[in-house]
């Protein structure tokens, strides 16, 4: 004679299983209100990327003799933008490279600083270079440049940046600058406009 089955008793969740599921419900609210404060602070100021660009350039002298030495003086103003007009912005890590066909004729550096919401930093460079040799390319290539009256030299770098509003700081990023600098000689003045800028557009 087979017996009825009786009806097994609900299992009772542990206490561990109701500390987990209370932990993870915390961390979910928390996940929430972080991500609306956020928004709201984005929505609030609506931040800009920070950029840099060459607001000037000069090519004060330029001397190169048939053995291929380079020598040259150039002023650069390279200026860094913040746009935002309620962030504060950093620029750090600066590093940039100044070339003629592909040649390294020098390598420009920056200490850090902020720049004001709204604002602008200038950032002023005085190159002088002496000896530098060519190889056969680059001597080809300067003499055709002398011969047209026109030097151009390449010019790149990048930056690290970031905007900053009250206790809230953006994640660091690069901004990269890369562009081709073209002088009239003897002149040396530089050809307009100075298309060089790290900014999207």
């Amino acid at each position: 004679m087979t017996r009825p089955m009786l009806p097994s008793s609900p299992r009772r969740t542990s206490l561990w299983g109701w500390a987990a599921a209370t932990v993870c419900a915390i961390l979910a609210i928390s996940v929430i209100i972080t991500g609306i404060v956020v928004f709201a602070i984005y929505m609030i100021y609506k931040p800009k990327m920070p950029y840099i660009k060459v607001a000037d350039a000069h090519l004060n002298a330029l001397g190169y003799d048939q053995s291929g030495l380079l020598n040259i003086e150039m002023a650069l103003t390279i200026l860094a933008e913040n746009d935002n007009f309620k962030a504060h912005a950093s620029f750090s890590d600066a590093s940039f490279n100044l070339r003629f066909h592909g040649i390294k004729i020098a390598v420009l550096q920056a200490a850090p600083f902020d720049v004001p919401k709204n604002s602008s930093f200038p950032i002023y460079y005085l190159v002088s270079s002496s000896s530098i040799p060519l190889d056969q390319g680059g001597m080809e290539a300067m003499d055709m440049a002398l011969k047209q009256g026109i030097v151009p030299f390449r010019f790149d770098g990048q930056m690290r940046t970031r905007w900053k509003v009250g206790i809230f700081v953006s994640v660091r990023f690069w901004t990269h600058l890369t562009c081709e600098l073209r002088f009239f000689w003897p002149s040396g003045t530089a050809m307009n406009p100075l298309s060089c800028t790290s900014k999207s557009h």
